[in-house]
């Protein structure tokens, strides 16, 4: 098949316009185009008014090797690239007739953990998965439980649970992780599998929506279970379980099981603080990292359609739209927007008593009145908390106590108008946006829940996003705080082979070890993982299988 991009065609185009724009393209006549497909469709929205869909199209054609002589000049017409992804070639009928074979254990359901035991459960190595929180349809009873009547569930919430945090998340699946080895086609095409929409192959910013999520989750632990894995929730890690010569034998839980194993895949989320309190008591190699936080910020949506899409507002193609933000504050520090959700609501995302947290999330629909997006400022250990590997986790419960105090208590949030977040007097009450976080917002001043310099930096930042977004300079904006979880605020280093630097057997993975930023990433870090694991089990070296670099968060 022949691959041809940059095909620009209006919002409105006919269906007969794409074999058409790849005649045309291609020099030959519309009879010649045989079968063809989207391989990637976007857009260009730089003109407002203007607006054109972007297609990457892959199709048959009579004698291709004379078509692509013919443009063998031209980038945009190439051979269709191969897509598939190719698993590492493990022997697992020998494996598993070894008489002390021990099956691998990944400890956590999110997406880094669901995409390794995948991995490992179609390989036929048969993994024990271990959640601490419930399955994802009792999960979700007890998150809504948080929204509608103030009640925390600690093991099981929006952070805690099988699904991780993105079940309830906008369900973004685009990345800027290098794919030579297409792990991302790997997660895109089971998560096909598993009930998502197709559009996900081809759309250039794909998400799926919390709902959709859901079902999806159950739809693959099913298969994990039927290739021999096996499920255990309610189940927390409490030890690390190693030899004399730090080598890791086996996990002790929190009703003292013992589970012996040799390979561990530590998949936990960025608000697994126990966890990592934990491993450092075990001595396991830590570090802190920068991460960010800030507020989440409210604007009707049809103002944000209206900034981006101008008259074409409103188009059922385009949806609802987005923006990306970025600012660099005279001394330096990043203000940025962090996980946007057309279409959605903010939400409470605490995992532990008497703290505030928010987070956006959004349906497949993204029809909610309101765009969110976190506004959140860089932090930097050794000059904004101490350089130690748990400080960034104090600095974090920190602010989302203060939060939880300056909402007035019962998981309420602050909130105030961007008005007068500029003008540095409290808010005494809310305008034209009605916040979308529940169990509800206190309007007040967010300075006593961030920090000076984060406020500082924010105050900076929104006039210039005005300059860049008009819907910026809307004084009955809503800020809600306090985004704290946008990353982990550690890291767990790695060899090149997955493994901890000084803890063999212990495999740290996703977000919670500080390799990813979002739903691709850290499924594609669970797929890498698990290939590092299968070939330790072979007795075979990973050969720098792991040295690709997380992606930006999104």
């Amino acid at each position: 098949m022949i691959r041809v991009s940059e095909i620009r065609l209006p919002l409105d185009h006919a269906p007969d316009a794409l074999p058409e724009a790849l005649a045309q393209r291609l020099g030959v006549s519309v009879s010649d185009i045989g079968a063809f497909s989207v391989a990637r469709r976007g857009y260009d929205a730089r003109k407002r008014g203007r607006i054109f869909l972007v297609y990457t199209l892959d199709c048959t054609v009579p004698d291709e090797a004379a078509i692509l002589s013919r443009h063998n000049d031209d980038p945009q017409i190439k051979v269709t690239p191969e897509t598939r992804y190719e698993p590492v070639d493990v022997d697992v009928p020998a494996l598993l007739a070894q008489p002390d074979f021990q099956r691998p254990v990944v400890v956590g359901a999110g997406p880094c953990g669901l995409m390794a035991a995948l991995i490992l459960a179609q390989m036929g190595l048969k993994p024990i998965i271990l959640e601490r929180g419930k399955p994802v349809r009792e999960r979700t009873v007890d998150t809504f439980a948080l929204w509608r009547k103030s009640e925390l569930t600690p093991e099981s919430n929006v952070q805690f649970g099988e699904g991780g945090a993105g079940t309830f998340s906008d369900g973004k699946l685009y990345t800027r992780v290098n794919d030579a080895r297409h792990l991302g086609r790997k997660v895109l095409d089971e998560f096909v599998r598993a009930g998502a929409p197709e559009e996900i192959l081809y759309l250039s910013k794909p998400h799926i929506g919390t709902f959709r999520l859901v079902s999806m989750v159950e739809h693959m632990r099913r298969e994990i279970e039927a290739a021999g894995g096996t499920y255990r929730f309610y189940t927390r890690v409490e030890q690390l379980l190693l030899d004399e010569k730090r080598q890791v034998r086996g996990v002790r839980l929190s009703d003292g099981e013992e589970i012996q194993t040799r390979h561990v895949i530590m998949a936990v989320g960025h608000s697994a603080r126990d966890t990592f309190e934990m491993l450092a008591e075990e001595g396991v190699a830590m570090e802190a990292k920068p991460f960010s936080i800030g507020v989440r910020i409210e604007h009707p949506q049809s103002l944000i359609d209206a900034d981006q899409f101008g008259p074409q507002a409103g188009s059922e193609i385009l949806g609802a739209a987005d923006y990306k933000l970025v600012h660099r504050t005279e001394d330096g520090r990043g203000v940025y927007s962090f996980c946007m959700c057309p279409g959605g609501t903010v939400v409470a995302a605490t995992s532990e008593p008497e703290r505030v947290v928010t987070n956006g999330m959004s349906q497949y629909s993204r029809a909610e009145r309101n765009a969110n997006a976190g506004i959140v400022v860089e932090l930097r250990p050794g000059v904004d908390y101490p350089d130690d590997p748990l400080a960034g986790v104090a600095f974090q419960r920190h602010w989302e106590s203060q939060a939880f105090v300056a909402g007035g208590g019962d998981y309420k949030a602050p909130g105030q108008r961007v008005e007068d977040f500029l003008a540095g007097r409290p808010s005494t009450h809310l305008g034209t946006v009605t916040p979308s976080y529940r169990p509800g917002v206190t309007p007040t001043s967010l300075d006593s829940c961030l920090p000076d310099f984060v406020c500082a930096a924010i105050r900076e930042a929104l006039p210039v996003f005005a300059s860049k977004l008009s819907s910026f300079a809307l004084g009955d904006a809503v800020m809600t705080g306090v985004e704290t979880r946008t990353s982990s605020p550690l890291k767990i280093p790695r060899k090149d082979d997955g493994e901890s630097l000084n803890t063999p057997g212990l495999y740290p993975a996703g977000e919670g070890a500080g390799y990813a930023g979002g739903i691709m990433s850290a499924a594609m870090d669970g797929i890498r993982v698990a290939e590092a694991v299968a070939l330790a089990l072979a007795g075979r070296q990973a050969n720098g299988l792991l040295r690709g670099k997380s992606d930006s968060l999104v």
